[in-house]
């Protein structure tokens, strides 16, 4: 008969028998139990930076729902990091032939953006009269200035010189970004890679002024086309097609929750940032992430 030890394995219970804390002398190795006495900090404190991390949230006003609001801006931003870390992986491995590597990363993106989207619900019950009384406090922010997510707009192909210019006094901020911009994005390097494949890729998606945002071809739909037509399990270039279908769809459902969010919370007010709001982020939605994969969706 197999017992659990669940309860002990696990690093945020204390140890012992249903969850009893171990003794306080010695180490607690004796009794399988955590150590628990320490000089300074815990390890756990110093190697999470746990007391930084739990400073920061500095709300201006006494309405509660600034806290949530702050927490959440917070988490998506280091959420921002993860899938910018993973979706470089994924780029680095496709312009390296590693299309496992890549479709590999790909998947480990996706949940970080599942758990990004779902961020969402820490605000998403926010009422309008809620935030009207801590919006003035934060002024001009807005979420277009975060260079975390300008990073993944980047990768994505969505590149903007423009969209650096709010970073020029940051300067290190201000050359990664133009590093992300001068280089092939994550769909870049997938086509790249289908072209020493020998699929018929326009030479202008091969070698191009990187600056630029991506626009749709058709060569470049009925290139992915002719993937799809060999939809077995071993074709590794069909397995990457979906693997980008599956980071797009998940883009564009973090847009659509964004919308949501700010047509609940604000109506149709101009965006803190000096944008026209809901109708700058209505067609940010409507612009499709990996545009021939979902394109060539309509004549297969």
């Amino acid at each position: 008969m197999l017992t659990t030890t669940s309860a002990q394995q696990c690093p945020f219970m204390p140890g012992g028998e249903g969850g009893d804390a171990a003794p306080e002398q010695g180490s607690g190795a004796e009794q399988g139990g955590p150590t628990l006495s320490f000089g300074g900090n815990t390890p756990y404190v110093d190697y999470a930076g746990i007391d930084t991390l739990l400073s920061l949230q500095r709300t201006r006003t006494d309405e509660p729902a600034e806290s949530a609001f702050l927490i959440a801006t917070q988490v998506m931003e280091l959420l921002f990091t993860l899938v910018r870390e993973r979706w470089e992986a994924a780029r680095d491995a496709l312009e390296a032939d590693d299309v496992p590597g890549a479709v590999a990363w790909l998947r480990r993106a996706c949940h970080a953006q599942d758990v990004l989207n779902d961020s969402w619900g820490l605000i998403n019950d926010m009422t309008p009269t809620e935030f009207n009384r801590f919006r003035d406090s934060f002024g001009e922010a807005s979420g277009f200035q975060s260079y975390g997510y300008r990073k993944l707009e980047f990768l994505l192909g969505n590149k903007s010189a423009a969209m650096i210019r709010p970073h020029k006094a940051m300067e290190p901020v201000a050359d990664e970004l133009t590093r992300l911009l001068e280089r092939p994005g994550l769909y870049d390097a997938a086509l790249r890679l289908l072209h020493r494949r020998g699929l018929a890729v326009p030479a202008d998606r091969v070698e191009r002024d990187w600056t630029q945002a991506y626009e749709p071809s058709p060569e470049v739909e009925r290139a992915w086309a002719e993937v799809y037509a060999d939809d077995r399990p071993g074709n590794d270039l069909f397995l990457l097609a979906e693997a980008l279908m599956d980071v797009a769809e998940r883009v564009t459902r973090w847009r659509h929750l964004h919308l949501v969010a700010v047509k609940r919370t604000m109506g149709r007010k101009p965006g803190s940032g000096g944008s026209n709001g809901l109708n700058w982020l209505a067609r940010h939605v409507e612009q499709d992430v990996f545009p021939e994969l979902w394109s060539l969706r309509n004549t297969i």
